[in-house]
């Protein structure tokens, strides 16, 4: 059988390659005649039936194999790319109108209101590194994100100011106060740019876009003095202009086919070399090289850029969620410091800022990460987690600088001294919602109020996230001991939510209180959750160790009962608690 498959002659796609080939590596020799078709051929047949012959004709077979396995993959790619534009495309919606308003240099002119004098003058916002810079300048090159003393070369007359956060947010809340009227859930991407769906308006004052879009940067500038664009690109009719892009497939299309993908937003400098790298530089070479961006999906995301290449995207305009966040944090830039004691203070700063922040949006976090940039830009993180939530200053800035975590070789900031840094930052992920309702954690049990149901809704009280800490550790020590995996406040409410509300409702008896703001007596007791014992006293860590008595009690007695065999039927309040003993009776989840 391998005789025949040997003695078999080429197929006719292989058969001008095998000629090449038996021509040997010489065959592009100077002086040889330019046409070798015909000396290629007498090479062959004066080679056919050698094992020389059979060699090359195999390894050329082989090479063939490869090439056709290439070109499937390439094939392969080509279609996928060509179903997700069909797909895509499929999926546009034109049906919505969106607004993207932005300020013209807006840090700018929120000087020029309170200093005249700068109308018309090349300046900047910022001494270190610039925040905005004036249309004057930026003629210049001027821009911002530019250190100063680069700035000053460019533009030896600029006049630089010091940045003023209050002004620019008493003006931009008024500026979005206009913009509200038009769309109340309008996306606020920044202090000065957000983007609106005026669709509704439209069509209950019965106007056009471009009218309903006058308007409203009539508005802002007469209410204001500040000037607004608006359109689909940043950089469209700018300054104080607008640009209205036809609901048309094939005109996004057209606008889209010559637009740099740089102006897309989430395409950066690095992503943008990467892509010129294979040819794309604007929205149009996207299509060209589809096979490219195909076939280097983990890369670019080949969705992203058939979306982008398309002008598609989505038309739901609506503030961030809560549940979108992922970290919260504060950093300061400043001139190189390589004193410890004023790199302390720095950090100190950053950390009453972060703390100021955490209680007003409401966020606790496990997490916290240092970051400091030294002189010579280069950046570093430093990170360390911890078991309680951590939201005030003193517990950010000492653990920043804790000398006792030494022993652990986790320190953060402390041992990388000494060193010259330009820039300093606290951020605090794994976060917890501190705004969420008390029935979202095991404190519901502990109500205010005897007489409220265990779900009614309560205000967050500062204590609450000390409470939580002990609880969650209570929690994670059993879980660790049954061999199960730390289960988050939240997903315990979950798991709760399926006991049986008789049940619980008769075996967890909520505390009364006293109205807000008077001190709590001894007389309102605390009834035990497990054992339904009163317990006079307030203290958490009593309670706890209560509890934690009781819950240790409850688990011994559930052992002996597993070794002494069959055992009568559970009260509810063992049914209620049950599965924080034993693994397998934790509730599971729908779907699962």
């Amino acid at each position: 059988m391998a005789e025949v498959t040997s003695n078999a002659a080429p197929a006719p796609s292989q058969s001008k390659s095998l000629l090449k080939r038996l021509a040997g590596p010489s065959s592009t020799k100077a002086g040889l005649t330019t046409d070798q078709s015909e000396i290629n051929r007498i090479i062959a047949e004066a080679s056919k039936g050698s094992k020389y012959y059979e060699n090359e004709k195999k390894k050329d077979r082989e090479l063939t194999e490869r090439i056709e396995k290439l070109l499937q993959i390439r094939d392969v790619a080509k279609k996928e790319a060509d179903l997700g534009l069909t797909e895509i495309e499929s999926l546009r919606d034109t049906s919505q109108i969106i607004v993207h308003i932005d300020a013209d240099a807006f840090f700018a002119n929120c000087e020029v209101l309170y200093n005249p004098e700068l109308q018309g003058k090349a300046f900047g916002v910022g001494k270190g590194v610039l925040t905005t810079a004036s249309y004057e300048a930026r003629t210049f090159g001027v821009r911002s994100g530019m250190a100063s003393f680069i700035a000053k070369k460019l533009c030896p007359e600029l006049i630089l100011l010091n940045i003023h956060p209050e002004r620019y947010s008493d003006m931009s809340k008024k500026v979005m106060a206009i913009l509200a009227c038009y769309d109340p859930d309008m996306l606020i991407a920044s202090c000065d740019e957000a983007y609106l769906n005026i669709t509704e308006y439209c069509e209950q004052h019965n106007v056009t876009a471009e009218e309903c879009v006058s308007e409203m940067r009539r508005l802002v500038q007469e209410e204001t003095k500040l000037t607004v664009s608006a359109g689909i690109a940043p950089n469209r009719n700018k300054p104080n202009g607008q640009y209205y892009l036809p609901p048309e497939s094939q005109a996004i299309r057209d606008f889209m086919v010559d637009l740099p993908v740089r102006k897309v937003l989430g395409i950066g400098r690095v992503h943008e070399r990467m892509l010129e790298s294979i040819g794309v530089t604007t929205c149009g070479d996207i299509f060209t090289h589809r096979v490219d961006v195909a076939l280097l999906d983990k890369e670019f995301g080949l969705r992203f850029m058939l979306e982008t290449y398309l002008g598609i995207a989505s038309n739901v305009v609506r503030p961030h969620s809560r549940e979108e966040r992922k970290s919260i944090g504060a950093e300061r830039t400043f001139h190189p410091l390589g004193d410890k004691d004023k790199i302390l203070q720095k950090l100190e700063e950053v950390a009453e800022e972060l703390e100021n922040d955490m209680a007003h949006t409401g966020w606790a976090g496990r997490t916290v990460t240092l970051k400091y940039k030294l002189d010579n830009y280069q950046v570093f993180t430093r990170a360390k987690s911890f078991e309680r939530w951590i939201t005030r200053k003193d517990d950010l800035f000492a653990l920043a600088t804790d000398q006792r975590s030494l022993k652990t070789g986790k320190e953060l900031l402390l041992p990388e001294l000494p060193l010259k840094i330009r820039l300093i930052g606290l951020r605090v992920t794994k976060l917890k919602d501190l705004k969420l309702s008390a029935d979202s954690g095991i404190k519901r049990y502990f109500g205010e109020n005897r007489n409220s149901s265990p779900r009614k809704k309560r205000k967050s009280d500062p204590e609450d996230i000390r409470d939580a800490d002990d609880w969650q550790d209570c929690i994670t020590l059993l879980d660790e001991e049954d061999g199960s995996e730390d289960k988050p406040l939240s997903s315990m409410a979950a798991s709760t939510s399926t006991v049986d509300e008789k049940s619980t409702s008769a075996s967890f008896k909520p505390r009364s209180a006293k109205a807000a703001g008077k001190k709590r007596s001894l007389d309102s007791q605390t009834s035990c959750p497990l054992c339904g014992k009163d317990l006079e006293t307030n203290d958490n860590q009593k309670i706890n160790a209560h509890i934690d008595f009781c819950l240790s009690r409850e688990a011994i007695r559930e052992a002996e009962g597993r070794s002494s065999g069959p055992k009568p039927k559970a009260t509810s309040q063992a049914n209620a608690w049950s599965w924080f003993l034993d693994p397998k009776t934790k509730p599971r989840k729908k779907g699962k």
